[in-house]
């Protein structure tokens, strides 16, 4: 390795070969071939990775059909980690991070802050949550799922698997983890704006079986919320012998709490489980994060795996996780600030209703969901789709073809402007 670290970039000619010898070609060469390569080319080809920035930055603002925040400032941070020799360090959130680690390289009061913070905004009662930054929305679907079944078999046995309820148009992740974890599912038909089906949820709902129902604050295409009042009214009418409510809020979550809208997640309003939100779309980072927060009941009942070495018991799924990411995470809420948030999240839903009115104008099919930034639309043609990444979809209940534009912070009414001008081409206008 230190033969690499000599080697200077700005006296190379060509990076030629070293570009066009797959990483699995290097990897496997002796190192007198590679430390000739890199004396011909350099250590690091920085002008393939220079061509790959330029392209990034070049779709950024075009970027308008999934979840991403694109107005995210970091540079601060990464300077920050940089000068004070963090980055020299490795870190490891590990273990429980309301448990002091005998491994001291973690983040794990951040992580708290961050969940604090959240549980605040959320409704939990003080002291009575526990949670955690996660990988992404998938991952805190996969904790609240896990924790779920727990928790339901604490109430009535081990044996008694529960039935997952989950509307169709909720995000795929659950199929896949209740895949996974080998439970029976039940997919619930959507009303055509994208809301679970409640006259099927009831009729499907099991009395006899334990029941981890799936509540979609925020539908993956259509931006729908389901009707989680109607869903509780069921369940105290049929009475399954146990139940768990879990919201997936992936992007819902993000915004919702910093509107007039912000009850419809409050736990004091409204009950629930337990919650999983991502990090990376409504605040931004330039990785996947999220978070799951649950009540101390049903971290309760979790399985109490014992690892010595960490000084307690693991309760997550996932055993290495990402420091760096809960300290991002708190980074940006620490910077940025509520006010900030509403701002933002005001932004989002005023430029979603401003897009729908502009294809309004233009007698163009398009839909959008009550306290949603998702406005979808009959399917444009390729060149547009690709332009703007547009997500796919397809609804023969409004004429089949479907795409959709999810209005993040980096989407203005400029950028709107611009998408409609495309828009009046194909439409001879």
């Amino acid at each position: 390795m230190k033969e690499r670290e000599n080697f200077v970039t700005e006296d190379a000619k060509s990076f030629g070969r070293l570009f066009n010898t797959p990483l699995i070609e290097l990897m496997k060469m002796s190192k007198e071939k590679l430390l000739l390569l890199h004396a011909e080319a350099g250590t690091i080809p920085y002008d393939k990775l220079t061509r790959f920035v330029k392209d990034m930055l070049n779709i950024k603002n075009h970027a308008v059909g999934y979840p991403l925040n694109q107005t995210f400032e970091l540079r601060d941070f990464y300077r920050w980690f940089l000068e004070s020799g963090l980055c020299d360090i490795h870190l490891n959130n590990v273990g429980n991070p309301r448990k002091e680690s005998i491994l001291p390289f973690n983040t794990h009061k951040f992580e708290n802050d961050v969940i604090d913070y959240f549980a605040y905004l959320l409704g939990f009662d003080k002291d009575d949550y526990w949670g955690i930054v996660t990988h992404s929305g998938t991952d805190g679907n996969m904790h609240a799922m896990y924790f779920g079944v727990n928790y339901l078999k604490s109430k009535i046995g081990s044996k008694n698997l529960p039935v997952v309820y989950v509307s169709e148009e909720a995000h795929y992740s659950i199929k896949r983890i209740a895949d996974v974890m080998n439970l029976e599912i039940k997919l619930i038909p959507g009303l055509p704006m994208g809301q679970m089906d409640i006259n099927v949820f009831e009729k499907v709902l099991d009395p006899l079986k334990p029941a981890l129902v799936v509540i979609a604050i925020g539908t993956t295409f259509k931006g729908a919320i389901d009707d989680h009042k109607s869903i509780l009214e069921i369940i105290e009418r049929k009475k399954p012998p146990a139940y768990y409510i879990m919201l997936d809020a992936a992007l819902f979550g993000g915004y919702l709490p910093f509107t007039k809208h912000r009850d419809i997640i409050n736990r004091k309003k409204i009950f629930y489980h337990s919650i999983a939100v991502s990090g990376h779309k409504f605040f931004g980072s330039d990785e996947p994060m999220g978070i799951f927060i649950t009540g101390k009941e049903v971290f309760d009942a979790q399985n109490p795996f014992k690892v010595g070495y960490l000084n307690d018991a693991v309760p997550t799924i996932t055993c290495s996780r990402s420091a760096l990411g809960a300290l991002k995470f708190w980074w940006q809420l620490t910077r940025n600030g509520e006010k900030e948030y509403e701002r933002q999240a005001s932004h989002i839903l005023e430029t979603a209703q401003y897009l729908k009115r502009k294809l309004d104008e233009l007698n163009y099919p398009v839909w959008l969901n009550p306290m949603s930034n998702t406005v979808f639309f009959k399917r444009p043609v390729d060149w547009i789709m690709k332009k703007w990444d547009l997500a796919p979809e397809y609804d023969e209940r409004f004429g089949g073809p479907l795409a959709h534009e999810i209005i993040m912070q980096h989407e203005n009414k400029k950028t709107v402007d611009e998408f409609i001008a495309d828009m009046k081409k194909i439409l001879g206008k």
